[in-house]
């Protein structure tokens, strides 16, 4: 996991040249197309980074996006209607029976297929109208890293070339030197609020709420330790309820327009007696951790999952655990 977390750079490099022509086809047949809709088909890591580039397309392209449960089709057999729409499935083996199985009935229902997948040739890659090597390499942990970044940086390509934002190219170009920092980043700083209790909560909004996610999803994985995913405005409702002075959270803030909001959050729980540290400097009162700014807004949260990776991993071998080995857990996981 350590050495694949120092291969983003690199993973990225490789993505951004080795799938140019894809990455700008798929964007200019959704150009022509002119999609109403999008829906994303997806699970486990890749699902995050469906979240990740659902608010991405919502605010770049203006169009709805919403997850469609794999067991739609593979399961149920329900075959939707989906006319003048997208439909972007994202698998890091393209093997898995449910994700194979609703591409092609989001395909017969009239969808344009998209596929991010790191096996070219997959299953998932035939059944789908563009396919799109994400390049990431063979990736040997079961925690999923630079295949998680580059699904989204996959999609953040097919997305610009399809809105026409050279900013947005721009940024993407610029990431390896960007994450060649950001995996630098020092959060073990964070350990010393982990040692009491099992659980925590981490905390974003917007496109950094999907980071959040698979950041929780990690914490599961490599250190055995229960963490929740809230919304920065979600977790002043029920969830305040179980924060005592010592809870520790996580506040993923990115340079974008919730920042404040995230900050405001923070602050509330740090007022609480919440253990807490966020990645945002307009934080008042909790703990601020180094971060790396991209200059985009949408870039910019990719960076945290980037530094995130390098302190999870560190993490579980300081609680004596093999963060490439979790129980019950493999790499490619099959489902129905």
């Amino acid at each position: 996991m350590r050495r694949e977390i120092a291969e983003i750079p690199e993973a990225t490099a490789r993505l951004l040249e080795g799938s140019a022509k894809e990455l700008a086809e798929t964007g200019l047949h959704l150009k022509r197309a002119q999609p109403r809709f999008v829906t994303t088909v997806a699970r486990g890591s890749s699902d995050h980074a469906a979240s990740f580039l659902k608010y991405a397309i919502e605010l770049n392209a203006g169009l709805p996006v919403a997850s469609i449960g794999p067991s739609i089709s593979s399961i149920y057999g329900a075959r939707l209607k989906l006319a003048d729409s997208a439909c972007l499935a994202i698998s890091q083996s393209g093997k898995s029976p449910d994700i194979v199985a609703m591409a092609e009935g989001a395909r017969a229902g009239g969808a344009l297929t998209i596929a991010l997948t790191n096996t070219a040739g997959s299953p998932l890659a035939e059944a789908s109208d563009h396919a799109i090597d994400i390049r990431a390499g063979v990736e040997k942990s079961v925690a999923a890293t630079k295949t998680f970044v580059n699904s989204a940086v996959a999609g953040l390509a097919v997305l610009a070339h399809w809105t026409g934002d050279d900013k947005l190219l721009a940024a993407l170009d610029a990431l390896p030197e960007h994450f060649a920092k950001a995996v630098d980043c020092d959060w073990m700083g964070i350990a010393g609020e982990l040692t009491e209790g099992n659980s925590l909560f981490i905390l974003g909004r917007g496109p950094s709420f999907a980071i959040a996610n698979e950041a929780a999803l990690k914490f599961k994985e490599t250190c055995a330790m229960h963490a929740e995913s809230y919304s920065a405005a979600e977790v002043m409702h029920g969830p305040l309820a179980l924060v005592r002075p010592g809870f520790p959270v996580l506040a993923l803030a990115a340079r974008d327009a919730s920042e404040p909001s995230i900050a405001d959050a923070a602050d509330g729980l740090a007022d609480r007696g919440a253990a807490i540290h966020i990645t945002s400097s307009l934080a008042k009162k909790a703990k601020v951790l180094e971060h790396v700014a991209t200059g985009h807004p949408l870039t910019d949260p990719l960076m945290l999952i980037a530094s995130f990776y390098g302190f999870v991993e560190a993490f579980a071998r300081h609680r004596g655990l093999n963060p490439d080995a979790p129980p019950n857990l493999r790499k490619v996981t099959e489902t129905i």
